[in-house]
């Protein structure tokens, strides 16, 4: 695929079985990509390693800049919650029907669940969202990614080990107590996103880490809230009842599918694709990113590593399809919008950000050593300004995808962006261009 330049979507891990790329070194200390759990709010997304590591987290947004980078660099930040000597989880899954992820734990002296959450939350419908073109769904990212450990044999110690690094890893933010005791602890840096760490624990903190560690005994159960929007949680209770929302809001997204998934065993593998296209969305614009993360290489050690936060029309095409086919059509209808908002702002490209953004220029960060050691580490993609004739036909299918039998139904300033895609593409189909 001449100019390309993504990577393939992250492959979610439900029961967390090592699978290729398996020629990495025995020694090295990055998990195999595979093994790592996707989470998910709609708005940004986290990669959660086999120890219970928050290793990937941009924010607000999945392609903003990281606070959690340990994934392309094992020095760039990351956010552990689970067991104090344990590092092999006994058994992974996400909830059923949701992106809400559980880890149990076998340790020498007891046993543990981890459950994370990316929160989800019923929207009030009253005020507006800043920053959101597309109508809320019944529920929004609240800005909070909510972890709860619950000793259930023995006793186990429990470890929370916090260390943002803003900017790719480049710099600690400065963290300070809040409220009036040890369970309320804020990062702070001139610029970017003000983290708030609320615990049941008591927090300490020194340089760019904040840490906390007790035992927990049969029954006991500690949470951990991340913050970056709202003001958290303060009660274990209060944990509990944001998972359980988050995994009421993607249930019922999976119930809104109009052909209904089939009674057979393959419905769970199903379930998790539709949910895993459904977490690469960006819910404020429409847009599918094409996957989560920036720079894993195509090739062991290689420097074919792109950054793949963006939306390309070819293959948000194909994903729509597979949504639409499931009866998702609300979905295909936000991406019909996202696309009328990119071609009215210029000709139409192969990809834009996922706030339909235009110039995507390509960085190194030469700073970060990358995942077990392919660089360079890039930020942006410089395909943006490639000419792929084929876009325009993939174009054309995302329209028709949510107005398939309906041509009725496509408004004046619809009908005029589709015209002039025609238009454009019978003025230089004949030039050369660089498209599979």
């Amino acid at each position: 695929m001449s100019g390309r330049r993504r990577e393939g979507m992250i492959r979610n891990v439900s029961v967390a079985a090592p699978t290729p790329m398996r020629t990495r070194a025995a020694s090295s200390p990055f998990p195999p990509i595979a093994d790592y759990a996707f989470l998910s709010d709609c708005s940004t997304t986290a990669l959660i390693a086999p120890d219970g590591a928050v290793e990937w987290m941009c924010l607000p947004r999945a392609d903003s800049a990281s606070v959690f980078a340990t994934l392309p660099d094992r020095s760039a930040g990351f956010f552990r919650f689970g067991p104090v000597h344990s590092r092999v989880p006994a058994s992974r899954r996400y909830l059923p029907g949701s992106m809400v992820l559980e880890t149990t734990w076998a340790t020498a002296t007891g046993w543990m669940v981890v459950t994370d959450a990316l929160v989800m939350g019923e929207w009030d419908g009253t005020d507006r969202i800043e920053g959101q073109r597309r109508p809320p769904g019944d529920y929004t990212a609240r800005g909070m990614l909510v972890r709860k450990a619950t000793c259930i044999a023995g006793q186990v110690d429990l470890m929370l080990d916090c260390m943002p690094l803003f900017d790719y890893g480049q710099t600690p933010g400065t963290w300070s107590y809040g409220g009036t005791g040890y369970g309320e602890a804020t990062c702070k840096l001139a610029g970017q996103p003000e983290l708030t760490l609320r615990s049941s624990l008591r927090l300490g903190y020194g340089g760019a880490r904040a840490t906390a560690r007790t035992a927990l005994s049969e029954g006991q159960s500690a949470f951990a809230a991340l913050s970056w929007r709202t003001t958290g949680v303060s009660e274990t209770d209060e944990a509990d009842e944001e998972i359980a929302t988050t995994v009421s809001a993607w249930r019922d997204w999976l119930r809104h599918s109009t052909s209904k998934m089939p009674d057979h065993p393959w419905r769970p593998y199903l379930e998790r694709s539709a949910l895993t296209l459904k977490g690469l969305s960006y819910a404020p614009s429409g847009a599918i990113m094409a996957a989560s993360t920036t720079s894993l290489p195509e090739t062991p050690h290689g420097e074919r590593n792109w950054d793949c936060r963006f939306t390309w029309v070819r293959d948000s095409a194909f994903m729509l399809s597979a949504l639409y086919q499931l009866g998702y059509d609300w979905e295909a209808f936000g991406y019909f919008a996202f696309l009328m908002d990119a071609v009215s702002a210029g000709p139409l490209q192969i990809m834009y950000g996922i706030d339909a953004e235009r110039d995507l220029d390509e960085h190194v960060l030469g700073h970060l050593k990358g995942y077990d050691g392919a660089r360079p580490v890039r930020i942006g993609n410089g395909a943006y300004n490639q000419r792929q004739h084929d876009v325009w036909g993939m174009a054309m299918e995302a329209t028709a995808l949510y107005f398939e039998n309906a041509a009725d139904q496509i408004g004046p300033v619809a009908w005029q962006a589709i015209c002039k895609l025609v238009d454009n593409a019978l003025a230089i189909w004949r030039e050369p261009d660089r498209g599979i």
